[in-house]
């Protein structure tokens, strides 16, 4: 009894040891071998622009709000200037009086009556309640504000009788191009990238479908803090289904070769790959291209008729006889 348990003991071990083990298998296919760079970003427009009063009053007026198409020059919004308006009538009336005197200054002049000294005196005055005026002026039209061009207004930060502080913006506005994303690639990519490049877009918005895009410009200046570099890509569709400051990921591509041979990813490593050939596994050495997460190109050493190891484990061996369980 004791020499048949041994034999069994043996047999098992030396069917451990010797006998065929069981592995996912799966032969390598063409597609599309792909080198991408990915990053996040964000929609803005092209041209956006805070408009502000550069000085502080009381908002009294608004003519547009948000989503509003405006034109150039159009009205906005008019911030309380009543002194201002005061101080403009004072001057004009100085002007005024300073023009009638030189006007009776220069005819004396001409009559013999006067001097060159009181006519230029005279021009003098008037030419400096003319500058005080126009500063005046200029100075109240700052509390009127006017769209810069053809566009929209993209956000209000204003009510009616709201003090609004100088700088601070009342409107946001939009204008003169397509929106476009602004996206961050990290610095030991950017070398990699370059305008013209083509760009896949996804957007939380749309789940289920993919933008064309393309790099329209590099920042030249990288951030020290975050160690990126500003890229601005433009849509390659004039229709644009998302919204400003919508986000966005995007794949730049970097490289991409058709119908080249494609392996899964799990199977190579360092280098090399497990085949099965006549129901037992032999070591290959390959050389591999584009790297992606699921697929790897295989540039040379090995062909579409091959079977591969899918997840070779630690401990194969050379010769090893093997049953192929297809992935």
């Amino acid at each position: 009894m004791l020499a048949l348990a041994l034999l069994g003991v043996g047999g098992f071990l030396a069917w451990r040891l010797f006998g065929p083990i069981t592995v996912e298998t799966a032969h390598p296919t063409r597609g599309p071998a792909v080198r991408a760079i990915y990053a996040t970003g964000a929609v803005e427009p092209t041209v956006m622009l805070p408009i502000a009063p550069r000085t502080a009053g009381r908002l009294m007026e608004l003519h547009v709000d948000e989503g509003q198409a405006v034109r150039e020059g159009q009205t906005l919004a008019r911030l309380e200037d009543e002194d201002l308006r005061k101080s403009v009538d004072e001057l004009e009336a100085r002007a005024r009086f300073a023009k009638t005197q030189l006007d009776r200054a220069q005819t004396l002049l001409d009559r013999g009556l006067g001097t060159v000294l009181e006519r230029d005196r005279s021009r003098s005055e008037w030419q400096a309640a003319e500058a005080a005026l126009a500063r005046a002026r200029t100075l109240r039209s700052y509390m009127t504000l006017n769209a810069p061009a053809d566009g929209q207004i993209l956000q209000r930060d204003g009510e009616v009788g709201q003090l609004i502080p100088a700088n601070q913006p009342v409107f946001y506005f939009s204008c003169c191009a397509p929106l476009r994303i602004e996206a961050e690639v990290d610095e030991e990519d950017i070398l990699l990238v370059h305008p013209g490049q083509r760009v896949l877009i996804r957007a939380p918005a749309l789940p289920d479908r993919v933008l064309e895009g393309m790099i329209e410009d590099i920042t030249p200046k990288g951030n020290p803090v975050t160690r990126s570099y500003r890229v601005r890509i433009r849509f390659a569709d004039d229709e644009i289904p998302l919204r400003i400051g919508m986000t966005a990921e995007v794949n730049i591509i970097v490289e991409q070769r058709e119908n080249a041979l494609l392996a899964p990813a799990t199977a190579v490593v360092k280098g090399q790959v497990w085949t099965v050939r006549d129901g037992r596994l032999h070591r290959q050495s390959v050389e591999t291209g584009v790297a992606g997460e699921a697929k790897i190109e295989i540039i040379s050493g090995l062909a579409e008729a091959d079977v591969l190891v899918i997840r070779p484990a630690n401990g194969l061996r050379e010769g090893r006889r093997v049953r192929s369980l297809p992935y």
